[in-house]
């Protein structure tokens, strides 16, 4: 069966995390006018659509995730003027602007909040989750995402509300057919004003089992929430309702944030039939192994090759002609790709970095870079937890280094040095001057000190760069129809160093193959291939192996009959 064929199948997409992208204004903090200003930086890099992480009004518990205004702008961000300007210089230049949907939850400081928690008789009292206590103790045992009892007591009616999040995070009641009218009509809204689609934070999280049991507990104190939470049935009646009113009426792209989700869910979510979103975001490749359970989530073990290899090839072949895959290494969430997954010394960070964006934005699907991700920037140490600014982080300190003394200070930021969100959320690095052009200010979270080396300036001037070779690949997405919608077929699926596949259209055939480690690796699949090599990262080739890592891509077209 044909593919059907969308603008946002064939579409590059570029993470923007406001905050820290461009100050133009000298506050220390990035702002609206400051991507305003960037935006002929992204339109040489050649990306299709720009996703604005949350630029809302809000106290910023959680970096701009806790919306106390889903109409207004954050006021370090700028103004609605400022947005709509920005907005209008986008699709001048041929991009568009998806906004960041944050609906599983609100700030506690959002006025349905204040007035649901001033009585139990409140008409927005059933807004969000409220449950009376069990045995004097939270109404269950759930562990929030972000440490601690995902229950808070309000003492104003000696009651508990659910937060999943922070505790200035109250979940949203998708039971409550108010909440999902308020909800829409606020996307009708944004819809109206132009933008161009939606990222749908924690989507996969707006169903609650109503029995609200306990979880398992590994540590005897907290329980797991994920059963009682994640990807439950009524998640797909709520977006089918949503794209009924809403999506289907306009010409946008959706992505759903899915966190723990599997691929018979996602065929429901991302379904071709496009009943409910256009994609998803599956974790599963960037979900590290725990390696002990002193400190929760935070000693890892960093995916290894056959791992990553595995999970993704089931995506693909499991999806095609059936679902769309949402393609990423990189996001605010996620600890810096090349240091996490390639390598990041000064030898080999630029190859292994053009060796990832080759493995993901050769598959099928549409590809997401995270600001800075095109340049190679990499993780940075924190030496002090004073120096960090998650909300994650602070609480995760405070519980295993504080509280339960079951790991060292040492220890936990050397986890943050390798997992850390507060990693990708070190400023973007524009030039080697002060601030590294990002401020003229104090920034409000440290520079990675290796902004003098690793910067747009320097990057954009060197043709063999990073940000050259990202050009590259998103050239070759818009030119050739078999980048976007060829068939992906496995290959050297038991390698430990390369991963390797072949994208099929009609006549034209793609290899790709990659080698995920710092030596040469065998690797026999272009020996005596006859075709155009579309890119690699290396000027010249071995025989019958692979160099550390090296990335290859060639293009056969086969004469069909």
């Amino acid at each position: 069966m044909e593919e059907r064929r969308a603008w946002w199948k064939e579409a590059v997409v570029y993470q923007i995390y406001p905050r820290s992208f461009a100050d133009s204004n000298g506050d220390g903090i990035g702002d609206l006018n400051g991507i305003t200003e960037h935006l002929p930086y992204l339109r040489t890099l050649g990306i299709d659509v720009i996703w604005l992480s949350p630029v809302y009004r809000s106290p910023n518990d959680d970096n701009g995730y806790d919306i106390s205004d889903y109409r207004e702008i954050m006021d370090e961000f700028g103004t609605m003027e400022d947005f709509d300007r920005l907005l209008a210089g986008a699709h001048e230049l041929g991009m568009r602007i998806i906004m960041d949907l944050v609906v599983n939850h609100t700030s506690d400081e959002h006025p349905w909040f204040v007035e649901s928690r001033k009585s139990a008789d409140s008409a927005f009292r059933d807004f969000y989750i409220w449950r009376e206590p069990a045995d004097g103790r939270a109404p269950n045992n759930w562990e929030s995402c972000f440490s601690g009892s995902a229950w808070e007591l309000d003492e104003a009616t000696g009651m508990y509300y659910l937060h999943c999040f922070s505790r200035k995070q109250p979940d949203l009641n998708w039971a409550n057919p108010e909440v999902r009218e308020a909800v829409y009509d606020m996307m009708e809204w944004w819809c109206r004003k132009g933008i161009d689609g939606f990222r749908m934070d924690a989507i996969s999280m707006i169903s609650k089992d109503p029995e609200y049991p306990d979880g398992i507990s590994a540590d005897g104190i907290y329980g797991d929430m994920t059963p009682y939470v994640y990807n439950r049935p009524e998640v797909h009646e709520y977006l089918r309702e949503m794209n009924r009113r809403v999506l289907s009426r306009y010409d946008i792209m959706t992505v759903g944030e899915a966190a723990r989700v599997k691929i018979d869910d996602a065929l429901r979510y991302a379904n071709s039939g496009g009943t409910e979103l256009d994609m998803v975001f599956q974790f599963e490749h960037v979900k590290s192994r725990v390696r002990d359970r002193r400190a929760g989530k935070w000693i890892t073990y960093a995916p290894t090759l056959p791992e990553v290899r595995e999970i993704l090839n089931r995506w693909q072949t499991e999806t095609e002609g059936k679902a769309w895959n949402a393609l990423f290494i990189d996001n605010h969430d996620l600890p810096r790709c090349v240091s996490r997954y390639g390598n990041d010394s000064e030898k080999w960070r630029a190859l292994s970095a053009k060796m990832l964006a080759t493995c993901i934005h050769m598959m099928k699907g549409t590809p997401y870079i995270y600001q800075g991700e095109e340049l190679g920037m990499t993780n940075r140490d924190w030496g002090s937890i004073d120096d960090c600014r998650d909300v994650e982080e602070i609480n995760a300190y405070r519980q295993y280094v504080e509280e339960r003394r079951s790991i060292s200070s040492a220890e936990m930021l050397k986890c943050f040095g390798e997992i850390g969100r507060d990693n990708a959320r070190t400023p973007m690095q524009w030039n080697a001057g002060p601030g590294a052009g990002f401020t003229e200010g104090t920034p409000w979270i440290g520079l990675n000190p290796n902004y003098t080396e690793i910067n747009a300036e320097r990057e954009m001037a060197d043709p063999d760069s990073v940000f050259h070779y990202y050009r590259r690949l998103i050239g070759l997405r818009h030119s050739l129809p078999v980048v976007v919608y060829g068939r992906f077929e496995a290959l050297l699926t038991d390698d430990p160093c390369v991963y390797a596949y072949r994208r099929i259209l009609d006549g034209s055939v793609m290899t790709v193959a990659c080698s995920w480690s710092e030596n040469p690796a065998a690797c026999t699949l272009f020996d005596g291939l006859e075709g155009r090599e579309l890119i690699s990262n290396y000027g010249s080739h071995l025989p019958g192996k692979l160099q550390p890592y090296e990335a290859r891509v060639i293009l056969e077209e086969i004469p069909q009959r």
